[in-house]
């Protein structure tokens, strides 16, 4: 039989989905735009995040269509930012967005008793954290 999830759940799951195509989106066009004298490295980091997000949004839809749902394909408003540090600082907010919304679906998959949503959810969301503190600190806070 196959586990049912709740609206509430498979709603925010598929907020999560548009999320993280819209980050990869993002960061790849920033991968693409990093100019400056930090441009090079950046770039790169850029471009690993942007992978490790459709990775995300790769696994989310696989959860979503386990339940039988169909996955979103419409990202968030993608937001590139200009410069650099604008680019980073877009970014790191994007970062604490997820976390935010990723603790919340951790929530509901726990009050559900859905132990493997909320493992898949705890492994995105140290990533996520991960991708926050790589912003912040070439932000320098």
């Amino acid at each position: 039989m196959v586990q049912k999830a709740s609206t509430a759940l498979t709603d925010m799951m598929n907020k999560a989905i548009a999320r993280e195509i819209q980050v990869s989106v993002q960061y790849m066009w920033q991968h693409v735009m990093a100019k400056g004298l930090e441009s090079a490295e950046i770039a790169d980091v850029f471009e690993e995040v942007a992978i490790a997000e459709m990775k995300h949004a790769e696994k989310i839809a696989e959860r979503l269509f386990y339940f039988d749902v169909v996955p979103t394909t419409k990202p968030d408003p993608i937001k590139v930012g200009g410069s650099v540090k604008e680019m980073l600082e877009v970014d790191a907010t994007a970062e604490e967005e997820a976390i935010d919304l990723y603790k919340s679906i951790i929530k509901q998959a726990t009050t559900e008793g859905d132990s493997t949503t909320r493992l898949l959810f705890e492994q995105i969301l140290s990533e996520e954290e991960e991708h926050h503190d790589t912003f912040t600190t070439l932000l320098g806070r």
